[in-house]
């Protein structure tokens, strides 16, 4: 079993619309919560004598801004290797991007309203869809368990997006991915799964 730690960005510059792919900055507020997050998980593991446990083998980062210089701060205190994975970024909103819901709302609410209820069914313009979100992060997810399986790596740190936890919820929960926009994934949290033998994957903890 391979253990996998998914730590969300913090705050950013655009928290307040959907910004996807849009590669923007986090706030100071938004590092804090995320050294935060680290910290008090790394001081409750060594305080339950579980130190041993929760040192990282390897971090996995989404390339955006946003995850990536956390991750890389990350690396480079712990001592451990890096890889970067656009697979891991977070969803495409199309022509949605950089936009606040509310904004949205005023000029497409039918439209958000059936994308909010039914993702699966409903994409936003010129977005990307949910069946390629979900293939793009369970092929992300493929080859990180053969990375670490080659590499003899037991325990990652995984610096994502709001969206790839979500979804990671809904398959380990077994819940339809209609269902996405109703899992949490608070900013600079984390959540913790495990992958098994045959792929499964299972939440531990959030």
């Amino acid at each position: 079993m391979l253990k996998i730690d998914l730590l969300r960005h913090g705050e950013t510059t655009l928290s307040h619309t959907l910004r996807g792919s849009t590669d923007d900055d986090l706030t100071e507020f938004g590092w804090s919560q995320m050294q935060q997050t680290i910290d008090q998980f790394l001081h409750v593991s060594e305080q339950a004598s579980l130190h041993n446990m929760v040192q990282w083998d390897v971090i996995f980062s989404s390339p955006l801004k946003r995850c990536r210089l956390f991750a890389e701060s990350v690396a480079d205190q712990k001592q451990r290797p890096i890889f970067y994975d656009a697979g891991l970024q977070e969803m495409h909103f199309g022509d949605w991007e950089g936009i606040s819901t509310q904004v949205i709302y005023e000029n497409e609410p039918e439209l958000l309203a059936n994308f909010w209820q039914q993702p699966t069914q409903f994409t936003p313009p010129n977005a990307e869809n949910m069946q390629d979100f979900y293939q793009r992060i369970c092929t992300s997810l493929e080859k990180m368990q053969i990375q670490m399986l080659e590499n003899e790596w037991q325990h990652a740190l995984v610096v994502t997006h709001g969206g790839v936890i979500k979804l990671l919820k809904c398959i380990a929960l077994n819940h339809s991915l209609d269902e996405i926009l109703k899992m949490t994934a608070e900013l600079g949290q984390l959540n913790s799964f495990a992958i098994h033998e045959d792929a499964s994957i299972h939440l531990l903890k959030e």
